[in-house]
């Protein structure tokens, strides 16, 4: 018997959908798996369980919500290799290859393996702080360092396999992979990268010296971010998940993680058409 995993935001309709699916599916002799999704910043998340890892053993992942909820599910999966499909419930849906209204025929298609299946990179990061880690994320989108409300520009000091780049005066600077490259990166000016191309973005948020641009860099490389002494009141963010503050005694280490996820596509689905219907660009000629 195959188990698929349902990862479900909290929204009424999502909820309803997922129900109506785990029915379908028992009845297809699969057994189901449910999460829950739920939002950092719920003042209720005290209350909340947080689910364990997923089951190694899931053919795949229906993950029913937004952008923020596949990155949930993301974490979820960890380092296994469990493809997640993602269905659109919640406002941007870049990372959702269906709608919720198509949730049953994408469900078909995927059990009669009418799909392919994409890889996205990862970013791997590391927390050290005297000479111990003490975090260590796995990212879909995007790691970001940022000021607190009241706090000055932040001096970041930035190295590219320990050859010291620049240091960025500005309200932050985002890490960003390929598949981040449409979510706070490109809100910050950056650029859209086909998922892949193989390669990090590295892109200052409002620098001080207009001339620090974002970058592209191999995703061969070791990032390396420091705080300048003093620098106070300043935060890093894990693809929008979670959240911690830094100071100048620690050391940022990101690179691609060896552990990307994957994702169910259909043949039938261009990125290209994809990208334009959700930055509303004109399909045809002026």
């Amino acid at each position: 018997m195959k188990s698929i995993g349902l990862y479900v935001k909290q929204d009424e309709e999502a909820l309803r959908k997922a129900d109506a699916l785990e029915k379908w599916l028992n009845s297809e002799n699969i057994s189901v798996i449910r999460a829950q999704s739920y939002s950092p910043d719920d003042p209720g998340n005290k209350n909340t369980v947080v689910n364990k890892s997923a089951p190694k053993e899931l053919f795949c992942v229906f993950v029913l919500g937004g952008d923020g909820t596949f990155l949930s599910a993301s974490r979820w999966v960890g380092q296994y290799n469990i493809p997640l499909i993602g269905v659109k419930f919640g406002e941007v849906g870049f990372l959702a290859e269906t709608a919720g209204e198509k949730l049953f025929s994408a469900a078909r298609r995927v059990l009669e393996n009418d799909y392919v299946i994409e890889e996205r990179s990862r970013l791997l990061v590391k927390v050290i702080r005297e000479e111990k880690e003490i975090t260590r994320e796995t990212v879909l989108n995007d790691v970001v360092i940022n000021k607190g409300a009241l706090a000055r520009l932040a001096d970041i000091e930035t190295y590219i396999n320990d050859h010291y780049l620049t240091t960025y005066r500005s309200d932050g600077l985002i890490v960003a992979s390929p598949t981040g490259s449409t979510a706070y990166s490109l809100a910050a000016g950056g650029p859209i990268m086909h998922p892949e191309v193989q390669g990090i973005i590295i892109n200052p948020i409002c620098p001080f010296t207009l001339t620090n641009r974002c970058m592209i860099l191999p995703n061969t490389v070791q990032i390396k971010i420091r705080l300048v002494e003093k620098t106070t009141d300043i935060f890093i963010t894990f693809d929008g998940q979670k959240v911690i503050e830094i100071s100048d005694k620690d050391t940022i280490l990101i690179s691609k993680s060896p552990h990307p996820v994957k994702i169910i596509s259909f043949p039938d689905q261009n990125y290209f058409d994809i990208l334009k219907t959700k930055l509303r660009w004109s399909g045809g000629r002026i």
